[in-house]
């Protein structure tokens, strides 16, 4: 069922920050779709959704994101509960923004928050491989365990205009 961002885009980040990592997908050189998984944190002020995701700037994923810049999340849990996210993405290389993001994901409750620098090549946002990419989703569905466990619940879908 459609529904408004307003409706869709708090549910999605209360769902995603409870499940805390992602399947992602992109397309590489040859048009195949690659997955990893990923710990996005997201953002709702009111009006937009906007993810944040770490990456080494030397993973294949960029690579990925630099040809064609759209990148595909779903997040599962064992109770059934799924929401995904198709999104535009942005590669971050601005040095305010990646220290930004750096404090978003120290900020960010477990499980989708976490320390960078757990990472064994970043000690800080200026390390040289810490890259981020920001999420601007242009298709949110968000989908209750119960609907498949007990056949109550909607699966809601938002599709920006």
């Amino acid at each position: 069922m459609r529904r408004p961002l307003t409706e869709i885009g708090p549910r999605f980040v209360e769902m995603a920050h409870g499940i805390g990592i992602a399947v992602a997908a992109t397309t590489n050189r040859k048009g195949q779709p690659r997955t990893r998984v990923m710990q996005p944190v997201w953002d709702w002020d009111g009006g937009s959704v906007t993810g944040w995701a770490s990456t080494s700037t030397e993973a294949p994923k960029l690579a990925h994101l630099r040809r064609i810049p759209s990148l595909s999340l779903t997040y599962w849990n064992a109770e059934q509960d799924t929401c995904t996210a198709d999104c535009d993405v942005d590669i971050i290389a601005d040095d305010d923004e990646r220290a930004a993001a750096w404090r978003r994901f120290l900020a960010t409750p477990p499980p989708a928050g976490f320390d960078p620098a757990i990472h064994p090549e970043w000690e800080s946002p200026a390390s040289p491989t810490f890259g981020v990419v920001r999420l601007r989703p242009h298709w949110l569905r968000v989908m209750p365990g119960t609907l498949m466990t007990q056949g109550t619940g909607e699966v809601w879908t938002w599709r920006r205009p």
